[in-house]
């Protein structure tokens, strides 16, 4: 299974063990930058899916590779992690495209939920057009509207979340703890019950092959 794969910018060798450790204890996948230049250049080579940048560093700042990078059409969401703690700072981090701002010291545990808030609140994609499922489904990302056929389906919105993330893992077998994670926000409860029928309901619509159960270990999206 493919992890979550996160940049972690930050020049303090011992932090950027100590969060980068920590995060990859959580199941995550963390690639270490130590100036802005590095970063800049692992932003354009590589996908993340969430950046964490500190702002004082080496060979440039965070705000302004952020800023930079936005201007290129990069749209991977990302938080400051800076000791920087002023209202214009702050300012100046959300302006240059920032999804969070989180003052060090800080509780590793609250870095891994904002991490958790931002990565299940929207998928960060370059705009497209609706995707083809075949046998004239559509699936509108952007706006969360499936089509059959031209008629637009009803979803709740742990299903629109569920097919957004098959979508995104196409043929890759996804475990149901990383479903249930995806799906349930920290302070829910995660449900069986529900993700079965959120599957059913799927199926119905897509047909039932489109979505293929292997036991005791996930569903996988074909």
């Amino acid at each position: 299974m493919i992890k979550t794969k996160l940049l972690l910018l930050e020049d303090d060798p011992n932090l950027s063990e100590s969060v980068s450790e920590y995060l990859e204890d959580h199941g995550y996948e963390v690639i270490c930058a130590y100036t802005a230049s590095s970063a800049e250049d692992l932003i354009y080579e590589q996908r993340f899916d969430l950046l964490l940048l500190d702002v004082n560093v080496p060979e440039g700042d965070g705000f302004s590779l952020l800023k930079a990078s936005r201007k290129e059409g990069n749209t991977t969401p990302a938080i400051f992690i800076t000791s920087r703690n002023g209202m214009s700072d702050v300012e100046a981090g959300f302006e240059s495209g920032g999804a969070d701002y989180i003052r060090n010291p800080f509780a590793l545990k609250e870095l891994l939920l904002r991490i958790q808030t931002i990565l299940k609140r929207n998928f960060y994609h370059n705009p497209t057009e609706a995707i083809s499922l075949g046998e004239g489904i559509t699936y509108d990302i952007d706006n969360q509207i499936l089509s059959i056929n031209g008629t637009v389906q009803n979803l709740q919105l742990k299903e629109h979340k569920l097919l957004k993330l098959f979508i995104q893992h196409r043929n890759e077998l996804l475990s149901h703890e990383m479903i249930m994670e995806h799906l349930w926000d920290y302070d829910e409860t995660p449900s069986d019950g529900s993700l079965r029928t959120y599957i059913k309901t799927l199926r119905k619509l897509l047909g039932k092959d489109a979505i293929v159960s292997h036991k005791r270990l996930g569903y996988q999206f074909r």
